[in-house]
């Protein structure tokens, strides 16, 4: 496999203004297949930006990008084929149930066995026991488990995940870590973009920090860490992270099968 097949998306020299804003100066990054790549900035730092080029949503001003292979500008309906957008707020029917909203989808995009399609993402992202139930009952975090899920159909080798866990409490946004990682297992890759330094921590093979219009930095965790000099100390005693005693307080099994607190 060539470096180019190796490399699920591509993007060289993306530039992009609205009117006198320049928001994009020339961004270059790689994913490479099967990873999670985290697009990492603060509020308008022009990552949706990014996403909504990527995913042929908008045109670039200059600069280049492929996806799966295809060229977003000349390519544009090879590449929506290749892809699945998740944005900021999940997209689920709350009239319908878990299940109703993935048989729908799967309808939608006239694929073979709707239910058993839904079944099994119901089974995948832990929601068979909540699948009867109307979306509206469903907690924030199995919202986005079940908009996830419906990304899916269809089986899209890549995903964009646009800032998945704004909004969410801590359990939830664990919740969406989890599907998240579960992606990556299965050889889906996974573009993710997030203003939150735990989210790129805990779900990255590799960071890409956007500011000011380019991207500062770009690497693994370790990678990013060797950028800042050890701290001289001479005894240090571990404090436990707000994560820790969350968890500690909390449990990782807070819930039970169908979502509900116990």
């Amino acid at each position: 496999m060539t470096t180019q097949q190796a490399q699920a998306i591509h993007v060289q020299g993306l530039e992009k203004s609205y009117k006198e804003l320049q928001v994009l100066r020339g961004v270059d990054f790689d994913v490479a297949r099967g990873s999670i790549f985290a697009l990492l900035g603060s509020n308008g730092a022009g990552k949706t930006t990014v996403v909504k080029i990527l995913s042929t949503l908008l045109k670039a001003d200059a600069g280049t990008a492929r996806v799966h292979g295809f060229d977003v500008a000349t390519r544009p309906a090879n590449v929506r084929e290749s892809i699945s957008l998740t944005g900021q707020f999940a997209a689920v029917d709350e009239i319908l149930s878990g299940r109703e909203n993935l048989v729908l989808v799967a309808r939608l995009r006239h694929l073979n066995n709707p239910g058993t399609i839904a079944d099994d993402l119901l089974e995948r992202f832990s929601l068979t026991d909540a699948g009867a139930r109307k979306a509206a009952t469903y907690s924030g975090g199995m919202r986005r488990r079940l908009d996830i899920a419906m990304s899916l159909i269809g089986d899209p080798p890549i995903i964009f995940l646009d800032e998945p866990t704004t909004g969410l409490d801590p359990q939830a946004r664990i919740e969406v870590w989890q599907a998240v990682k579960e992606l990556a297992r299965q050889g889906t890759t996974v573009l993710l973009t997030t203003q939150y330094l735990d989210e790129a921590e805990q779900l990255a093979d590799r960071i890409a920090i956007l500011h000011q219009g380019r991207i500062i930095v770009n690497g693994t965790l370790d990678e990013l860490k060797q950028l800042l000099p050890p701290a001289q100390v001479e005894y240090v005693e571990k404090q436990p992270t707000l994560e820790d005693v969350f968890l500690t307080l909390v449990g990782t099994d807070s819930t039970n099968a169908s979502g509900e607190p116990r």
